[in-house]
């Protein structure tokens, strides 16, 4: 777990949960960190909407973004059983398992070879599945699966936290809120992409620095870039767009 430390995660996830705390933000921070600390090639998380039907909210990649999507309209994967079940799903070499063909050999085609799944679970309601994937194939030793699952449950914490905060405010509320805000900055990516010239997560890249830089919502940077009320500038010369 070289570059960063448990400890610093836990703190740095705890720091976050604020009042009306940005749940986009914190759930993409969540991918990240698992991408480090489990030194995986990859992570995604899927939450369930008001009609208990996963969709995806956070991905550390574009390329994971779009695997979790095939994954969800072919209805198919170690992720989906993951969050079926209730129970972590643990795949150390998708070719050789002989499940979920289809999911397999999209996984194959963007490298990935291996994926480990952790229920995101209070008590017995299940309400999605933090997924993480390697490009190269074998087991994740049992501590990093043990960290692993802990941070699903610190995503859970913070979810769960945020309908605390405000008791008018139901969990599938706040999730479908979570879900039109993903649907939103979808949108936004795909602006700044056809008008910067750039690739998919760079346009993220790009939106996630300027709502930072000018402390805004992540969702309310993506609205105004949609209806044209913003401008972000491209990135610097040294990382020209493709």
């Amino acid at each position: 777990m070289a570059g960063i430390q448990l400890s610093d995660v836990f703190v740095e996830m705890a720091d976050t949960l604020v009042d009306d705390f940005d749940v986009i933000d914190f759930l993409h921070v969540l991918t990240e960190r698992c991408v480090q600390l489990l030194g995986v090639s990859a992570a995604g998380l899927l939450l369930t909407d008001e009609r208990d039907a996963l969709q995806v909210v956070a991905a550390s990649s574009e390329r994971t973004r779009l695997l979790e999507l095939f994954q969800l309209q072919t209805d198919q994967g170690p992720c989906v059983d993951c969050f079926r079940t209730g129970q972590p799903v643990s795949v150390a070499d998708l070719s050789s398992a002989g499940r979920w063909p289809a999911f397999t050999a999209a996984a194959a085609e963007v490298g990935f070879v291996a994926v480990h799944a952790m229920p995101m679970r209070l008590r017995a309601e299940v309400i999605g599945a933090l997924n993480l994937f390697d490009t190269a194939p074998g087991p994740l030793d049992d501590d990093k699966l043990r960290v692993g699952q802990a941070l699903a449950d610190v995503a859970t914490i913070g979810l769960l936290q945020q309908r605390a905060i405000h008791r008018r405010d139901t969990l599938t509320e706040q999730l479908q809120t979570a879900l039109r805000s993903r649907i939103l900055i979808e949108q936004a990516k795909g602006v700044l992409a056809e008008r910067l010239q750039l690739d998919m997560a760079e346009a993220f890249t790009v939106l996630r620095g300027g709502a930072r830089s000018r402390n805004l919502r992540l969702t309310d940077l993506a609205q105004a870039i949609v209806d044209g009320t913003e401008q972000l500038a491209p990135p610097p010369a040294t990382n020209p767009p493709r």
